[in-house]
């Protein structure tokens, strides 16, 4: 089987990584994520200029007629450069769910806006009590006339602060735990009952608790079907975690290069430390490390059209493999630069916390390795 990128893929690769290189090295991550908004605007409307955002969509929409393949590659070069700016949540987890469960009418107001980087999602799933389980809600969407009327509570949401739109689950019918009876909704971050309070996470993104009490939302922002999201739900998180491995690979090659580099040049005993054999194997690990990431990463993304229980094996397999990976290659990266490794003047600790985040998105290696079992 030939996994080469086609011409128009290693062109997408190049332009981002150029572009990145050029506009997103460390210190500018470091101004942009301490900055007031968190983010940077001219950065977003730059990735719409190249593409980035149409890449995986549909061409009837506004799109470049890309797909998973287009996505994993944008996000190994983001995780690579640590990006801020909200893309994964617009338009794998946004676009995702629009174009999988949207009406025709959803479709054609909202995936042309996220092509175009006219639109910022966030997705308001997790709850402070919902573990990892995307049927247990609280957050309930009552029938009220010709709409519903939204009341509860999510929890870290990334991409909370900057998102105009935000993908709300709440329950419809049914027990908290139920599966039956989960609905997917389309809210306006701005209508009125939705509150927020925002926050910096430890890895430079930005999040919010958000509230709602009595929003209306009319029959219209409905995606998928009622009371029947909770296989929507899955497949899109699903490629959303195919998506955010790519962004652990990228990060990983990152320290793993990074590593090398300075055991070449930090000296012992008057000697470079990348000559003693038992850092020699260590490193040797986070390559290996790094590259099996890499293999269930592309992995996962190819099995993303594939039937539910292969898909979400391969879903789950990425995340288990990658959390542990991650953690293995963050903490030899740490240590192998010694107390420097320690500082944030460093850029290996950001990649390390980014790392550590991403383990946790969508159900960390133990809930992953119980739904690996449960589907065997």
């Amino acid at each position: 089987m030939d996994f080469a990128f086609s011409e128009e893929q290693t062109l997408l690769q190049n332009s981002v990584s150029k572009f990145l290189a050029d506009h997103y090295d460390f210190e500018a991550f470091k101004k942009i994520s301490r900055s007031e908004a968190g983010w940077s605007r001219e950065v977003w409307a730059q990735l719409a200029e190249l593409g980035l955002m149409a890449a995986p969509l549909p061409e009837e929409y506004g799109g470049l007629g890309g797909g998973p393949v287009e996505t994993m590659i944008v996000m190994e070069e983001f995780g690579r450069a640590l990006v801020v700016e909200p893309f994964a949540s617009t338009v794998v987890v946004g676009g995702g769910f629009i174009q999988n469960g949207g009406s025709e009418a959803m479709k054609q107001e909202w995936l042309g806006k996220i092509a175009g980087g006219e639109a910022v999602i966030a997705f308001a799933f997790a709850e402070p009590k919902g573990r990892y389980n995307f049927a247990d809600l609280a957050t309930t969407a009552k029938k009220n006339g010709g709409g519903y009327v939204l009341n509860g509570m999510k929890a870290v949401v990334l991409g909370g602060p900057m998102a105009d739109t935000l993908i709300v689950t709440a329950r419809t019918a049914g027990g908290q735990r139920e599966e039956k009876g989960v609905s997917v909704f389309l809210v306006d971050k701005n209508a009125k009952g939705v509150s927020a309070r925002d926050y910096p996470t430890i890895d430079g993104l930005r999040a919010s608790e958000i509230s709602f009490e009595n929003v209306e939302i009319p029959a219209g922002n409905l995606i998928g079907m009622a009371d029947d999201g909770l296989a929507l739900i899955e497949r899109v998180t699903d490629a959303a975690i195919a998506a955010h491995a790519s962004e652990a690979v990228g990060a990983m090659k990152v320290l793993l290069a990074a590593t090398v580099e300075y055991t070449k040049t930090r000296k012992q005993f008057g000697v470079p430390i990348g000559k003693f054999q038992v850092l020699q194997h260590r490193m040797v690990d986070m390559f290996m490390n790094a590259e099996q990431s890499a293999s269930v990463a592309l992995m996962a993304t190819l099995k993303l059209g594939e039937a539910d229980v292969e898909r979400k094996k391969a879903a789950s397999a990425a995340k288990v493999q990658i959390g542990k990976a991650g953690r293995f290659v963050g903490q030899q990266a740490v240590q192998l630069h010694g107390g420097m490794g320690m500082t944030d003047e460093l850029n290996v600790g950001h990649y390390f916390k980014r790392l550590t985040m991403l383990d946790t998105l969508y159900g960390n290696v133990d809930h992953h390795l119980k739904r690996y079992a449960a589907l065997s």
